[in-house]
């Protein structure tokens, strides 16, 4: 066997380029126009693959968030719902808890803007004053129409109405 020098290399890929030169320009056109088609082809293939997958990973990450935030949201709807139960557990229960500020008896349940109004010494059948109790749990704070009722209460902006109703009335 023998060996090729490099200069032998290039005599034997000369008849290709050569014959690439003496053949018409159409013909080299035509060449080099299919190779363009080809990569064009190539490129929209790899440009729809690409498309294709970026749609699908993107689909499943996002399913995969929403699973994640129907979950928390569920999660965080079912914690609510026990604070606000415990709460309202809480309000009935609290004049039978140790610390209310007066006898169960002389307290009523309102529940809105306040949870009781109470008497005390009403059991007695003498009530000295007029509570406004709001029941609260854990780090609840007072809502606004309850801030605004404190205030006006504080304020002393208390009155006394007597409203009687037309019927029955001796006047006419």
């Amino acid at each position: 066997m023998a060996y090729a020098s490099p200069s032998d290399a290039r005599e034997d890929s000369m008849p290709f380029i050569e014959s690439l030169a003496q053949a018409d320009g159409s013909a080299v056109r035509s060449l080099v126009a299919l190779i363009f088609a080809l990569i064009a082809i190539a490129a929209a293939l790899a440009l729809w693959l690409g498309l294709a997958l970026g749609r699908r990973a993107g689909r499943l990450e996002s399913e995969r968030g929403r699973r994640e935030a129907e979950s928390a949201a569920r999660d965080d709807a079912v914690r609510r719902s026990r604070a606000v139960l415990t709460g309202q557990i809480g309000e009935q229960l609290a004049p039978f808890f140790p610390g209310f500020p007066c006898d169960p008896c002389d307290a009523r349940f309102i529940g809105k803007p306040v949870d009781f109004v109470a008497f005390p010494g009403a059991s007695e059948g003498y009530p000295s004053e007029v509570v406004f109790i709001e029941v609260k749990t854990g780090d609840a704070r007072l809502s606004g129409p309850e801030r605004a009722l404190k205030d006006a209460i504080e304020a002393g902006r208390v009155r006394w109405v007597e409203f009687r109703l037309p019927v029955g009335s001796k006047r006419r």
